[in-house]
């Protein structure tokens, strides 16, 4: 409101003296003076007039500045709570990585930009004895702690994700496929190597079956996974908690 009444009040200002000049210019040459009751209704009248309808001016004017600012400011907030919605109905609420329809998206982009790269399909090993046994907050947490190590491999050309309740999947672009052999025994060791304890104390042993297929130009998602099924479950034939990849 200061702000207001200082404006009106400098326009008003403005507004005096303007008319003071214009008096003393004009008035002399049509024969008058300026002084007395004209002078005084000189520097009064833009008083009078120009501070309470400037005033009134400045006051909406201020108003809508501040509905527009309001205004965009809502806008804004909406649009990030708009984009935390989407990025959060594409992650996988418990791990942390995309979820089974964001994952294949991402990787159908991938193949329609030409990419190339590595597909690592795993399944934790004896998952239901884990739940059965130790409980399913034991359980969710292991497939928390499988979240962590995979959120590791994002990058610009990586995605992660969780495709049914223990089945994870990894793409790397561009990868070769001594990378993709690495890689999977990383992460087999890594998810071997996960440190839970159940209510009663007891180490809860963790590992995964993982079937790797490296995915060429032009690649299509569906049968790239498909063919990394069959190599995660010939990898549970031979004893599980093991790699089995192909090209």
């Amino acid at each position: 409101m200061r702000r207001v009444i200082v404006k009106a009040l400098l326009t008003g200002l403005l507004s005096m003296l303007a008319s003071l000049a214009l008096s003393f210019i004009f008035v002399p040459m049509m024969g008058g003076q300026v002084a007395g009751a004209g002078l005084v209704m000189t520097i009064l009248c833009p008083l009078a007039i120009s501070i309470p309808a400037s005033g009134l001016h400045y006051w909406q004017s201020e108003r809508v500045r501040r509905a527009e600012a309001m205004t965009a400011d809502a806008l804004n907030k909406l649009a990030f709570a708009y984009e935390q919605l989407r990025l959060q109905s594409r992650r996988d609420g418990l791990t942390g990585v995309l979820n089974r329809n964001a994952f294949l998206e991402e990787l159908d982009a991938f193949s329609r930009k030409g990419m190339t790269g590595a597909l690592i399909f795993f399944d934790l090993d004896h998952f239901k004895s884990i739940n059965d046994r130790h409980g399913h907050a034991t359980g969710d947490e292991v497939l928390r702690r499988v979240g962590h190590i995979l959120t590791a491999y994002r990058g610009q050309f990586d995605i992660t994700g969780r495709l049914g309740g223990e089945e994870f999947a990894l793409f790397q672009g561009g990868a070769n496929s001594g990378d993709m052999l690495k890689r999977c025994e990383e992460i087999r060791e890594l998810i071997e190597r996960i440190e839970i304890h159940s209510a009663s104390g007891a180490r809860v042993a963790a590992s995964a079956s993982i079937g790797a297929f490296y995915c060429y130009r032009g690649f299509d998602p569906q049968d790239c996974l498909k063919a990394a099924d069959i190599n995660l479950y010939q990898a549970k034939a031979r004893g599980r908690n093991q790699v089995v990849s192909s090209a």
